[in-house]
């Protein structure tokens, strides 16, 4: 879990930056396991979003405002009637536990000064929130656990609040010297990133494996293999690394893959070296964004999760059906053989005697070579060349039937192929509409009827060049359609990954002669939105629109053209402008 110990502590950090001795104005419970805390000082307002839910947890300060449900929930009532304008006096975190204590002064009904706590443990399913009094007596929490759902600790109102052992005696790392480091790693049976975060408080499998490439060691060697100066090398370099934490040195990091966020946390990740790294100013940010992506990410596999199981199945029929296809062309090329065999049979079988098993006769087509024809002894000479020549025009027929089926299972793949690439690329709910459509129209899904027609939010990427020129991006073979033959103009360049699914790339050229870098560029995203996004180089096709055409009756996104240049490209597309719309 990439929120360890150490990332709540670059926001206990942060948090005492900036909202410490200031005042709760606001509190809304969005959320059955969520809080939101509009905090206000002299000339500044934050928002405090906390999360106690089992799949994602989180705390951080965000601009964003949420709805309140119209009854506010009670747990939510409970903390309005004892902290609403109190005062946050200490925000700490105990150790390294994925845990924040907010220490809140207030005034209650005689108007003497109270102290309360608001708590959140952020620890996966056990996470929670729970409000107590000074003496750490439990007043209340966002979710009740009576001990038929734990035997470990009940959190109930007027039971005492205390942190489980949940750590398992695992060591604090901000006060250990390397040789103890060492000695503590010295006796673990596991391999190096299972010991270090296996035995100290806060550390989660990418730290300990940051910690690791740091040292120049394999995370995932054992122990035993060290040696004591490579053992002391990590020792060292793991007390280094707590250095920067206990300075509070932090670097919030988001680590992307093809845009995808993969990985976040409050250090730079050197080990990630070769992956897209963006740097924020705020941890509070970094987890924000990365929550919200990751939580897009994964709703929109969810719902595509269908459409792609229906392309998959399709796709793998139709390549099966082409094999077979291709099979049965090369078996009717038997059919020459059938036909020569025919012939010889009327040219030389006038004198075959009956009940003959073979004919010898010599081929006028190949320099009077002498042939082994097979015969049917039960049937005479014309007979056994009628039925050879029924062979052959029964093969004949095949053959042409099936140069015009393997067209369209070809065609049909290429179709399926494109669909998939869509789906690779779509970022929204609204991709995945005009992808449904496509699917409905072309017989791969039943048609839905809908009262009122679904209205198409999405549109194609816009790109800015580093030379200032447009690039546009179909999501989906409609997409592509729409910029190729409506949306560009004649003088625009169109660019498209060779020999493969891929987005429709045009640039909007504005009757201009181009710089060279505007074409790698666009060639670049026709390469990094194509089904080859993960190959070292890519060939590109690009040429003006004028040149490119569209058969009658063909697929949505299926162009053809005969003059083009290319190019070989890198598809990296992480220097380019995406603009926002």
């Amino acid at each position: 879990m990439a929120l360890d110990g150490i990332v709540i502590s670059s926001l206990v950090h942060e948090l005492n930056e900036t909202i410490l001795g200031q005042k709760i104005s606001k509190i809304a419970q969005p959320e059955n396991d969520e809080l939101l805390l509009t905090i206000k000082g002299n000339s500044t307002q934050h928002r405090l979003c906390l999360s106690a839910s089992a799949s994602l947890p989180f705390a951080y300060l965000t601009e964003s405002n949420k709805t309140a449900p119209l009854t506010a929930p009670t747990f939510c009532m409970v903390l309005r009637k004892h902290i609403a304008n109190g005062k946050i006096t200490k925000i700490y975190q105990p150790g390294l536990e994925r845990i924040i204590h907010f220490e809140i002064e207030h005034l209650n009904e005689l108007g003497d000064l109270c102290k309360k706590e608001l708590i959140i443990e952020l620890m996966g399913k056990h996470s929670n929130i729970i409000f107590c009094n000074e003496d750490q007596t439990i007043i209340d929490s966002i979710k009740h656990v009576s001990s038929a759902m734990s035997s470990v600790r009940e959190v109930l109102p007027g039971r005492q609040y205390f942190i489980a052992a949940t750590q398992g005696e695992k060591t604090s790392p901000l006060d250990v010297s390397a040789s103890v480091v060492a000695d503590i790693l010295r006796q673990k049976p596991s391999t190096v990133v299972k010991a270090i975060y296996g035995s100290f408080t806060g550390i989660s499998p990418l730290l300990a494996n940051e910690i690791s490439f740091r040292a120049g060691l394999d995370a995932d060697a054992p122990v035993a293999s060290l040696s004591e100066d490579q053992l002391l090398h990590l020792a060292n370099h793991f007390c280094w690394f707590m250095d920067e934490v206990k300075a509070h040195q932090f670097d919030p990091v988001i680590i992307r893959k093809d845009r995808e966020p993969v990985e976040f946390s409050c250090m730079d990740l050197k080990e990630y070296a070769d992956y897209d790294i963006e740097h924020y100013d705020s941890i509070s940010r970094v987890l924000e964004v990365f929550y919200a992506e990751r939580s897009n990410y994964t709703r929109i596999r969810q719902k595509s999760v269908d459409l792609r199981k229906i392309v998959s199945t399709a796709l793998e029929r139709n390549v099966k059906k082409y094999d077979l296809q291709l099979k049965q062309l090369k078996d009717s090329e038997k059919k020459e053989k059938y036909k020569l065999y025919g012939e010889m049979i009327q040219a030389y079988g006038y004198g075959l005697p009956e009940g003959a098993k073979e004919l010898l006769a010599e081929n006028y087509y190949d320099n009077n070579n002498v042939i082994k024809v097979p015969l049917d002894p039960t049937l005479s000479a014309m007979e056994n060349s009628k039925k050879y020549f029924d062979k052959y025009g029964k093969l004949k027929r095949t053959a042409e039937a099936l140069n015009e089926l393997i067209v369209q299972t070809k065609a049909q793949i290429d179709h399926l192929e494109s669909i998939q690439n869509a789906l690779d690329i779509a970022t929204s709910a609204d991709d995945l509409v005009q992808i449904k459509q496509e699917l409905a129209e072309y017989g791969f899904i039943k048609k839905i009827r809908f009262a009122k027609k679904e209205k198409i939010k999405s549109k194609p990427f816009h790109y800015r060049s580093t030379d200032g020129y447009d690039i546009y991006v179909g999501k989906n073979n409609y997409q592509n359609d729409e910029l190729t033959f409506k949306f560009a103009t004649g003088n625009d360049w169109w660019f498209h990954a060779k020999g493969m699914p891929g987005s429709h790339v045009i640039v909007k050229a504005n009757n201009e002669e181009l710089p060279d870098r505007v074409f790698e560029e666009a060639g670049k995203l026709a390469g990094y939105y194509s089904k080859g996004r993960d190959s070292d180089k890519i060939e590109i096709d690009y040429l003006q629109k004028k040149n490119v055409k569209k058969p009658n009756g063909s697929a949505p996104g299926f162009v053809v053209y005969y003059t083009n240049y290319s190019l070989t490209i890198h598809p990296d597309i992480t220097d380019l402008t995406l603009v926002e719309e």
